[in-house]
């Protein structure tokens, strides 16, 4: 078992990595391994055939944010490697990283990701080679095996450390704690995906139609539970009915537990949503006018040049 790490950084990871690093995983299993002998031919290497390698792993990148000692790790990209060399391929990633810079400038490669037990030795060459992208990267490492008793997720992240080892120093993956961490777009997200287990034979659709199903009947109690406890608040209130001090304060507490909606913060982001859709709205009208007036430059340009060939008089070019 590796050390704990001792940099202090605090790390957060969003679900999205880790489906990204099991989806990757497993469509490179199904191509190695097809189910069947129709899979294309295209997908399976030769030197690997139909035989699934039991030392199989997949590689990739993680990207995310910085701000002081916190590391967040938003999300992820594949990436080739080369058995013969025991290498990435550096191309290939400088590529992918320009890319991802240009649609999420506030992304950079944190570090990267791999699939198995354990960290081992060859795990140390790619962490090494990646030190000149990020100083300090991380190891994120997925088991992919199945363990029905194992209650915590099968995600390790590791940091890299310099220890005296029988007086050599050397470089080694140190154990770094880290949280789970979701956005809203996200929590709906796994929970859809965690409610879409087809069962009996069912089809995805008719578990989707089942969920929103549910999800309305629940709604619909709790607005009419909602409803009564108003009505029987508001004819307290005008004493039709006693006083009670201790329900009041049930009420008050309940109150109280739920968030804010209209704090400063919930007003910033719903103002900043409220902006960024009206940007999408006049960006689109200019980009219309633009067009409109393009055409209409090529008309114009058009007109002159026939007037220009047959000796007409010219019309005014503005």
């Amino acid at each position: 078992m590796a050390p704990s790490s001792s940099s202090g950084l605090t790390f957060k990871l969003h679900p999205l990595v880790m489906l990204n690093i099991s989806d990757h995983f497993t469509r490179v299993k199904t191509q190695l391994n097809p189910p069947s002998s129709s899979c294309a031919p295209g997908n399976i290497p030769a030197a690997v055939g139909a035989t699934f390698p039991q030392n199989f792993r997949v590689y990739g990148c993680v990207i995310g944010a910085q701000r002081g000692r916190t590391v967040e790790i938003f999300n992820s990209f594949e990436l080739v490697f080369d058995p013969t060399t025991d290498s990435l391929d550096g191309a290939f990633l400088e590529k992918k990283q320009e890319l991802y810079q240009k649609v999420f400038p506030g992304f950079y490669v944190l570090g990267w990701y791999s699939t198995g037990s354990e960290a081992n030795e060859s795990d140390m060459h790619i962490h090494k080679a990646l030190m000149d992208i990020n100083e300090s990267p991380v190891y994120v490492l997925l088991n992919p095996a199945i363990n029905h008793a194992q209650k915590d997720l099968p995600v390790t992240i590791y940091e890299s450390e310099f220890h005296v080892i029988d007086g050599i120093p050397q470089s080694i993956f140190v154990d770094a704690s880290y949280t789970i961490e979701t956005v809203e777009a996200e929590r709906i997200s796994v929970d859809h995906v965690a409610h879409l287990k087809p069962s009996d034979g069912g089809s995805a659709a008719t578990q989707l139609a089942a969920h929103l199903t549910g999800i309305h009947s629940a709604i619909k109690m709790l607005n009419s539970r909602i409803r009564v406890l108003f009505q029987y608040l508001v004819a307290m209130q005008k004493g039709d009915i006693p006083c009670d001090d201790s329900l009041l304060r049930q009420a008050a507490s309940l109150l109280r537990s739920l968030p804010a909606a209209h704090s400063e913060k919930f007003n910033d982001n719903f103002l900043m949503e409220y902006n960024d859709k009206l940007l999408m709205s006049y960006l689109a009208i200019i980009t219309n006018c633009t067009s409109n007036m393009n055409e209409v430059v090529d008309k114009v340009k058009t007109a002159y040049a026939k007037k220009s060939r047959t000796g007409g008089s010219r019309i005014p070019f503005m």
